[in-house]
């Protein structure tokens, strides 16, 4: 048994369709060379390692979830491996893991154990759609979704007003059949001239990113209607 530890490695996945092409090569060997993962979902986990060639049989990979039905409990001993010199991989569903994403209360556990936590570079939904908006880069914040409670919606999107109002970047993203629903509520909520960028299908040959006043944008609601967006209010 080695006395040295694992590593922790925080692996982006594309945001849809990718191939080993999107990545660096320093990320595929060292993917290339893990079969023990922690993901949120198998199918997803398994299209990635597919996606990029890895050299490991699909019968052999390790998979450890962290989905909704996991127990915390069971948390640490996902990292049991490492304990024992071998080197884990976390691979979110899409995107960076742990950004608008589960996997913070993992990476936590491995800091408390020692464990090195190395992330690799990839794909950020929030990040690109915050680049390509037009709207303040130096200071912004992420809200992740709306709460459903009306209330609580309104009460939220009040203090969104009124960080809008310094010049700070709010940034949402919504499960994609309320795409159209979502911007309503900006609609009912905020003024007119407020600006709304919508990003959608970010990276796949669908792509568009689209910034325009709330009272510009009925006419392309409808296109919206369950594809993948970022949303962001801006000046």
């Amino acid at each position: 048994m080695s006395d040295k530890k694992g590593k922790l490695y925080l692996i982006p996945n594309f945001l849809g369709n990718g191939n080993s092409d999107f990545l660096p090569k320093f990320n595929l060997d060292i993917i290339h060379r893990l079969d023990e993962f922690i993901v949120e979902n198998e199918k997803p986990a398994r299209a990635f390692l597919k996606a990029v060639a890895s050299p490991i049989h699909q019968n052999d990979f390790i998979f450890h979830f962290m989905d909704k039905h996991a127990d915390p409990q069971d948390f640490p001993s996902y990292l049991k491996a490492c304990d024992h010199g071998k080197d884990v991989g976390l691979i979110s569903d899409a995107g960076l893991p742990c950004v608008a994403d589960p996997g913070h209360q993992l990476v936590r556990i491995a800091h408390k154990k020692c464990i090195e936590v190395l992330p690799l570079v990839g794909f950020s939904s929030i990040m690109m759609a915050l680049m390509a908006s037009g709207f303040n880069g130096q200071s912004f914040r992420f809200h992740g979704y709306l709460p459903h409670d009306n209330q609580l919606k309104k009460k939220k999107l009040k203090q969104v007003l009124s960080d809008l109002s310094r010049n700070e970047t709010q940034i949402f993203i919504e499960t994609p059949y309320r795409n159209a629903s979502f911007i309503a509520d900006l609609k009912q909520q905020f003024p007119g001239e407020t600006k709304l960028c919508v990003a959608v299908d970010l990276t796949l040959d669908t792509e568009n990113i689209t910034t325009m006043k709330l009272n510009d944008w009925a006419e392309k609601e409808d296109r919206l209607h369950k594809r993948p967006a970022v949303f962001l209010l801006g000046l």
